[in-house]
C-alpha cells in the first residue's frame, strides 16, 4: 500500500513480539490481504475476521446486539467492540477493526465515506476514531480505509 511500508510494520511487530489480528467489515479483508502479501508474514499475522453482516459481528467477534441496535454498525462503539473481540478471540496482541460505508449510499447521519476504526492492544485502552473520507467511490474509500488501518497499526507499534 502506498504510504505505509508493510514490511516495516511487520518488522516492528516482530521486534515487540506482537501478533496482529484484523476485524474488517467494509474493507472485506483488504487489510489482512495487505499484511499477508509480504512473504514471511505468518509469524506476525495471526488471523483476520471478515464480519460484513451484523450477525457475523455478533457471532465471531462478540459485538453486542444492544450496541448495534443503539448505534448502528458504522459507529465507534461497534468499532471498539470489534477490535476488542478480535483481540479476545485470537492469539494476537494487537488488533485493528474497520466498519464503514464504502458506498454508494449513506445517509444524512452516516454519509458515504464514513469509516470507524478501532485499535485494541493488551494492556492498553482500546482506541477508536472516525474518518470521513467523503464520497470518493467504493474502491477509493476501501483503499483509503485500508491505508488508514495500516497507519493505525504502525502508530500502535511506535
Amino acid at each position: 500500500m502506498a504510504g505505509v511500508s508493510v514490511p516495516d510494520l511487520l518488522a516492528r511487530a516482530r521486534y515487540w513480539g506482537l501478533r496482529i489480528a484484523t476485524a474488517e467489515s467494509c474493507t472485506g479483508g483488504l487489510v489482512a490481504a495487505a499484511l499477508t502479501e509480504v512473504a514471511g508474514s505468518s509469524d506476525v499475522f495471526e488471523r483476520g475476521f471478515v464480519t460484513y453482516s451484523n450477525a457475523a459481528k455478533v457471532d465471531l467477534l462478540g459485538v453486542s446486539e444492544a450496541t448495534l441496535a443503539a448505534h448502528g454498525a458504522v459507529s465507534e462503539p461497534v468499532a471498539r467492540e470489534m477490535a476488542a473481540g478480535a483481540l479476545a478471540r485470537s492469539a494476537a496482541g494487537l488488533a485493528v477493526s474497520i466498519t464503514g460505508i464504502a458506498g454508494p449510499g449513506g445517509s444524512e447521519f452516516k454519509p458515504e465515506g464514513r469509516v470507524c476504526f478501532g485499535v485494541a492492544q493488551h494492556g492498553r485502552e482500546t482506541r477508536v476514531e472516525t474518518v470521513d473520507f467523503g464520497p470518493l467511490g467504493r474502491a477509493k474509500v476501501r483503499k483509503a480505509a485500508t491505508e488508514h488501518a495500516l497507519k493505525l497499526l504502525v502508530a500502535a507499534l511506535e
